[in-house]
């Protein structure tokens, strides 16, 4: 039992070491520029041992996408409109806590410069799933939702990757308390929060 919970854990070791140099290298290059001797040298494994768990580098972003879009969903599952109306950061504290899993992976996802479509991509299917969740919780006709989620999505997704791309000043618990204002109130609900 113990051998098997050591490989498990060398496994998870390396698989992020992999993804975290992939993620670094969107960060810097486009994807078709990247190489699997790119991700081995950063990631400081040699070739054999990446094909061991990866077929290539679009498996890599197959898995990032379906984990991406998997704890969406999970948040996305726990949500209730009416409750979270009235208390909106609970919903981006999951969100937070997920960013704060891998703060590094993340924070190189978002800072992707040259992969505008790998980011479109997560964005549309993120897009998808809140229109999913918020249609069956609300009555909201199609193109009311397409549009509050384009905005929504779009802004808080620009939001963290500014963040990333910033100093950081503040935490990402602060950021993440604004956006959730800015989602659910608007500018107003800015003003309101300033004043207390």
């Amino acid at each position: 039992m113990e051998e098997k919970e050591k490989m498990d854990r060398r496994i998870r070791k390396t698989k992020k070491a992999i993804r975290l140099a992939f993620a670094e290298l969107l960060s810097q290059k486009d994807i078709n520029e990247i190489t699997v001797r790119d991700i081995s040298d950063l990631a400081d494994i040699n070739r054999k041992t990446f094909y061991n768990y990866y077929s290539g580098i679009y498996q890599i972003v197959d898995e990032i996408e379906n984990e991406i879009v998997l704890a969406y969903e999970s948040i996305l599952g726990e949500v209730d409109l009416k409750r979270d109306l009235k208390n909106p950061y609970r919903i981006f504290e999951r969100l937070t806590a997920i960013i704060n899993t891998d703060l590094d992976f993340y924070g190189y996802l978002l800072s992707m410069r040259g992969n505008v479509s790998l980011v479109s991509k997560i964005v549309t299917m993120l897009k998808t799933k809140t229109k999913e969740a918020l249609r069956s919780q609300i009555e909201m006709d199609e193109t009311t939702a397409d549009i509050v989620l384009e905005y929504a999505i779009s802004g808080m997704i620009a939001v963290y990757q500014q963040w990333f791309n910033s100093n950081r000043r503040q935490s990402i618990e602060e950021i993440s308390e604004t956006v959730s204002i800015l989602f659910f109130h608007g500018f107003s609900g800015i003003l309101e929060h300033q004043k207390k």
